[in-house]
């Protein structure tokens, strides 16, 4: 990620006013005057929606177009029309547009079963949006403000993990931690599996929690240099224990062992890294950031073994198939491209989405799916068995601070940043004893 970057939009949740936001549904087409300000105010009261409720028609971000002076259809047209999406490389998605062929739409994998209000997840950087993870199909983590929270959609309780507002100091003393902690910290990324989490912040600062101890056990620095950002994490489980993987944007790729705390390996590339995924076999790591093309590294001394060329813009997300032969990257240029190793020449699948970058990428643990989230509006769900041509497109309004599913699959969990219809959007996948939920 340029470093210039940060400055070509406010800090989300500081800014507060985006030009995208869809709070102009209420602002420019709702004509609250002096004799229906009551009206107005109920208008603004929005609700949970439950899966019932939506087959009864109600909005699943409980959005009251039947009240609005414009209907959904005309509000998408016009969204599709004026979202701005951001590009470090002038008219990429432009020139993407022009020779990508749009994939089927009709599959139907996962059905709407919440969304929950009480949860508002926020965005603090617009180009890093891997701010929710599912450990369960019933546990979501995510970033709200300052703080870490925990949703948990079986007892519908929201609860404080971390508190980055004030000082955070390590209540372990592992040696390389940063014992006298941070203050106030602003949060860009998050990884949360099984019973860890790391946060890492602007100034490359790490850390970490063991969810099922009090305190934290480890902070840290990456580094002191001004262009520290850590943009990325991953938690693995490797041949020698659980270890995590920053990437960050002083072209750095580090590991580190998750119960020691211990950096185990330091590998530097020629540009900012946004992302970095390893593969299941742990041998090859995919490294994407600032250039057009994306890297095949050995995982144990970070030398590059192939090269990845198709995108015309910068990546911020990659992802591995669970065989362990595919892998996929997600770009600014509008397109999540689908790679085999058996053949890098060209791309297995070019996957094109409607309005922006291709943020955040998941493959489900089973194989069958993979999760593509863009900046805002849209998740696309592709069939792996179906060679990626048919898709189920999850279609809402508002900026999607990250996409999660749960490590068995039954769960995807969307976060949506906006000021007035904030939420988590929980879909379920579909069975063939989809009769039982209808009695929920």
């Amino acid at each position: 990620m340029s470093y210039n970057g940060v400055d070509q939009m406010d800090y989300m949740v500081d800014g507060g006013d985006m030009a995208d936001s869809i709070d102009g549904i209420d602002e420019e087409y709702h004509a609250a005057d002096d004799a229906n300000l009551d009206e107005y105010d109920m208008l603004m009261k929005v609700t949970d929606t439950s899966a019932s409720q939506a087959r009864k028609g109600k909005d699943i971000q409980g959005i009251p177009w039947e009240r609005l002076n414009i209907t959904r259809e005309s509000y998408r047209l016009t969204r599709l029309e004026q979202y701005r999406n951001y590009e470090n490389v002038p008219s990429s998605g432009e020139a993407v547009d022009k020779r990508c062929k749009p994939t089927e739409k009709g599959g139907s994998y996962f059905e709407f079963f919440h969304n929950t209000r009480l949860v508002k997840p926020t965005i603090l950087h617009f180009q890093l949006r891997n701010l929710v993870w599912a450990t369960s199909k019933h546990d979501v983590y995510l970033i709200s403000n300052y703080s870490v929270m925990h949703w948990s959609s079986l007892l519908w309780n929201l609860t404080e993990v971390l508190n980055f507002s004030g000082h955070i100091v390590p209540t372990e003393r592992n040696p390389g931690t940063f014992l006298e902690g941070f203050t106030r910290t602003q949060l860009s990324t998050l990884a949360v599996k099984d019973r860890f989490l790391v946060a890492g912040g602007f100034h490359g600062e790490l850390v970490c929690k063991c969810l099922d101890k009090p305190g934290v056990s480890f902070c840290t620095r990456t580094t002191h240099q001004e262009n520290a950002i850590t943009n990325a994490i991953e938690i693995f489980d490797s041949s020698s224990g659980i270890h995590f993987m920053t990437s960050n944007n002083d072209c750095g790729v580090r590991e580190y062992d998750m119960e020691r705390f211990q950096l185990l390996n330091h590998f530097r590339f020629p540009w900012p890294v946004n992302h970095t995924s390893i593969s299941p076999d742990g041998k090859l790591l995919a490294v994407v950031g600032d250039d057009v093309n994306g890297l095949l590294v050995d995982a144990r001394n970070g030398k590059t073994v192939a090269s990845v060329a198709g995108h015309l813009d910068y990546s911020f997300a990659s992802a591995w198939h669970p065989d362990g032969r595919i892998f996929a990257t997600g770009n600014q240029d509008k397109t999540c491209r689908v790679w085999d190793l058996r053949n890098l020449h060209t791309p297995t699948a070019i996957l094109k989405g409607n309005i922006g970058a291709v943020r955040s990428i998941r493959f489900s643990a089973d194989g069958q799916f993979l999760v593509v989230a863009e900046p805002a509006d849209f998740v696309h769900i592709y069939n792996t068995k179906e060679n990626f041509g048919t898709r189920q497109e999850i279609d809402f309004f508002g900026e999607i601070s990250g996409v999660s599913l749960s490590p068995d699959d039954e769960s995807i969990y969307i976060g949506i940043w906006d000021r007035t219809y904030a939420s988590l959007l929980q879909y379920n996948r579909r069975h063939p004893y989809e009769y039982l939920d209808s009695l929920v």
